[in-house]
């Protein structure tokens, strides 16, 4: 159990959606499987599988969990027969009983015999009871945990093309993120003169104010760092940085992945929040857009 687990790893991201479904022959049986998955926190399986397979719901939750970890699975087997070899018998030598006692007893007590004989017979007790019962053995459960096992690899194959597109998605959101950050870079240059220029323009509106031009001067230099951006923008590169390598750790990674980008939103925030500039706040704007983009698909990865 453990090999089949670990040969379905992968080092890339995968998507906590999938389907997979196999069908397998044995003898005049088709075993059907059928497994999907959505995201969830944790693993949410359901299953719904015929009764001469029940023994074995115990272990096929066992291959499941062990290779899927994470998602609301829905899990499904039943059987097809061919046509004709699961038809209930006739108990013959019971008609026949029933026949010659209905028949004694009309003579016996002079009721007269039904006219439709055939369907007194057949709703007699037991007439169409199936006796036997059929026990699962060894060989068909090797048939039936094959179909499991490529069910569940056909699942895994699906979340893995998924997480390929997810982690696309990913880059191409994470560039857009880093693009945007550099278009901050020119408006923060220019924003100190135009602070200074707004300051001084606001004292001379003030008749007979005098003011030192060094004390404006420091209290500028206070006033610019306490919206300096430099640390959140090298922060921001840095979680943009991690969440890239954390996708190339493989799959698994989604609650980190969702870390990061909860990280990524801080930064952005704190960023916006001392942009004083329409242009900067703007494109403050287009990053928290991008960034949402990112958390809700973030859901999805494994």
């Amino acid at each position: 159990m453990r090999n089949f687990a670990a040969k379905n790893r992968n080092i890339m991201i995968q998507s906590m959606t999938g389907y997979g479904k196999v069908v397998v022959a044995y003898k005049d049986k088709k075993i059907n499987v059928e497994i999907k998955s959505l995201n969830s926190k944790a693993l949410d399986l359901s299953t719904r599988i015929a009764p001469l397979y029940r023994e074995k719901e115990m272990e096929i939750r066992q291959m499941i969990a062990q290779t899927v970890e994470r998602g609301k699975v829905d899990f499904s087997l039943w059987i097809e027969k061919e046509a004709g070899t699961d038809a209930t018998p006739i108990n013959g030598a019971l008609v026949e009983n029933y026949y010659h006692q209905m028949k004694d007893l009309a003579a016996r007590t002079g009721i007269p015999e039904p006219q439709d004989w055939m369907t007194v017979l057949m709703r007699m007790p037991d007439v169409l009871t199936k006796t036997d019962t059929e026990v699962l053995s060894d060989e068909e459960w090797a048939a039936g945990r094959q179909a499991v096992e490529q069910a569940i690899e056909a699942l895994v194959s699906f979340r893995r093309q998924e997480g390929e597109a997810l982690a696309r998605k990913f880059q191409e959101k994470l560039d857009n993120i880093g693009r945007l950050l550099a278009e901050i870079e020119p408006y923060e240059k220019s924003r100190v003169e135009k602070i200074r220029q707004r300051i001084v323009e606001g004292l001379q509106q003030i008749p007979g104010v005098e003011y030192d031009k060094n004390r404006l001067e420091q209290e500028l230099i206070y006033y610019i760092e306490k919206l300096d951006i430099s640390e959140e923008k090298q922060r921001l590169t840095n979680h943009l940085r991690y969440f890239r390598e954390t996708m190339l750790d493989g799959h698994g990674q989604g609650k980190k992945l969702g870390f990061i980008a909860q990280e990524m939103g801080r930064e952005i925030n704190t960023t916006g929040s001392k942009s004083n500039q329409a242009e900067m706040q703007n494109i403050v704007v287009k990053m928290k857009d991008e960034l949402e983009q990112i958390k809700e698909q973030v859901l999805n990865v494994m």
